[in-house]
């Protein structure tokens, strides 16, 4: 579990390609231990081969396939964050990790030391985004200012444009995507119980109506 409040910015120093699985090497500011989850631009990504300031993480297909991490290349930066330990602060909002997809930047509109990012987004991802909620762009915690049909903008202070790599976006620039968990639940479980629910209403309403016809009739 993360908070999407990057603790540091790493860089890329190697991307080695196998059949099944790809490798990630990064220079971070901390020591590393075998085992641990990192957030990297808001994966959640298992340490393998710790080290003193580094680490390495392995990336399967699916992660390839859903995340932006397959075009990383050696020079690139990345948003960091450890995973929470128990007592820690809770900063931003409950990430898991696992994002949803990635998003397009529309527009980014400078003001001064801010500014609002129009991001383009698939329509699954979209309906689970919420004005005034919160989502997860390359890890970061930020707050959904305006929802359109299909994109959402987010308002970007100048502690989160020097402190992440959102001082470096642009539009056209591909992020990862990940939806408010309490929003994707809340989601999925009307979706599921709704048309049963509403069945059991119909039912039980039409019951009723031909108890109360039949009353009406011998009263008669």
């Amino acid at each position: 579990m993360f908070t999407g409040i990057v603790q540091q910015i790493g860089e890329i120093t190697g991307v080695t390609h196998y059949d099944d699985v790809t490798k990630i090497a990064l220079a971070c500011g901390y020591d590393t231990q075998a085992g641990e989850s990192i957030a990297v631009n808001g994966v959640c990504l298992t340490v393998v081969d710790p080290g003193k300031g580094s680490f390495t993480a392995e990336m399967m297909s699916e992660t390839l396939r859903l995340t932006t991490l397959g075009a990383l290349e050696v020079g690139d930066n990345v948003n960091l964050e450890r995973a929470l330990a128990l007592g820690d602060h809770l900063g931003g909002h409950n990430v898991q990790g696992h994002v949803d997809g990635v998003g397009w930047i529309r527009e980014v509109v400078r003001r001064g030391n801010t500014a609002d990012v129009t991001l383009a987004l698939p329509p699954d991802i979209v309906a689970n985004c919420v004005r005034k909620g919160s989502v997860a762009l390359d890890g970061i915690s930020l707050t959904i200012s305006k929802r359109g049909a299909d994109s959402i903008t987010v308002s970007l202070i100048p502690e989160t444009l020097q402190r992440t790599i959102a001082g470096e976006w642009e539009a056209g620039r591909a992020v990862n995507v990940e939806a408010d968990i309490y929003v994707k639940t809340l989601r999925q479980t009307l979706i599921q119980v709704l048309p049963e629910l509403t069945a059991q209403l119909v039912e039980s309403g039409s019951i009723a109506l031909g108890a109360q016809s039949s009353r009406m009739r011998e009263a008669k």
